[in-house]
């Protein structure tokens, strides 16, 4: 069976184009109503060809079953600044119309043992194209910014050690991961002074100016 990649990918990336403006449109509308936004920035992108290919081999998923079986092809991240923002985040999520939850992975409450915590959220999402409607399936995940440094750097050792970490390098990560959720916990208890004090820094002016051009625009690359 021949793949065209392409043709198969289109509606990947014309559903993280999609996902990308309404949750930043869910940001602005906060900000317009100078309330604290759960979302500080949306990133996105598509799994390469040849990272769905390693995955496949890996997990053994057959071509003809890849769109069904590959949840993470299309993939958005949310970045948050408060574990407590994650809760209001997927409430967003849970009762939009434009998407449908097909399945929850809680990894901040129920950490692995990596170290490695974050909220996944596997959405059927609707696609419009000149043949017609197309569902296809998408991860968002929702991290704090602490949770985010942690697994960007386990990710890029990961990729260098292939997952064989030595034990030293191992420790170090369980270590910084407990160091992580510290952070996290630590930003919880003082959050009111530090939207209080985010209030001031950050005028109405600028908050109302995060259009297009917004930096986040400028998405990262994950896998």
């Amino acid at each position: 069976m021949e793949m065209n990649w392409e043709e198969f990918l289109d509606p990947y990336i014309q559903a993280v184009g999609e996902l990308k403006i309404k949750l930043r449109g869910v940001r602005k509308q906060y900000r317009k109503a100078n309330k604290h936004s759960p979302i500080e920035f949306v990133t996105g992108r598509v799994k390469p060809i040849e990272s769905i290919k390693e995955k496949m081999a890996l997990r053994h998923i057959q071509l003809e079953n890849l769109a069904q079986d590959m949840q993470d092809i299309a993939g958005v991240r949310i970045m948050v600044q408060f574990v407590d923002d994650v809760e209001e985040v997927l409430e967003i999520l849970r009762k939009r119309k434009d998407m449908q939850i097909v399945h929850e992975r809680d990894y901040i409450n129920n950490m692995k043992s990596s170290g490695y915590r974050s909220y996944h959220v596997v959405i059927e999402y609707p696609v419009d194209t000149i043949n017609g409607n197309e569902t296809v399936l998408a991860e968002i995940q929702i991290r704090t910014l602490s949770m985010n440094f942690w697994a960007t750097i386990e990710h890029s050792l990961n990729y260098k050690y292939k997952g064989n970490f030595p034990e030293e390098i191992k420790q170090r990560l369980e270590i910084t991961a407990k160091i992580a959720y510290q952070l996290d916990e630590e930003m919880r208890k003082i959050r009111d002074d530090i939207q209080e004090a985010q209030a001031l820094f950050d005028p109405a002016h600028r908050k109302l100016n995060d259009g297009v051009g917004n930096s986040d625009d400028t998405d990262e690359e994950y896998r």
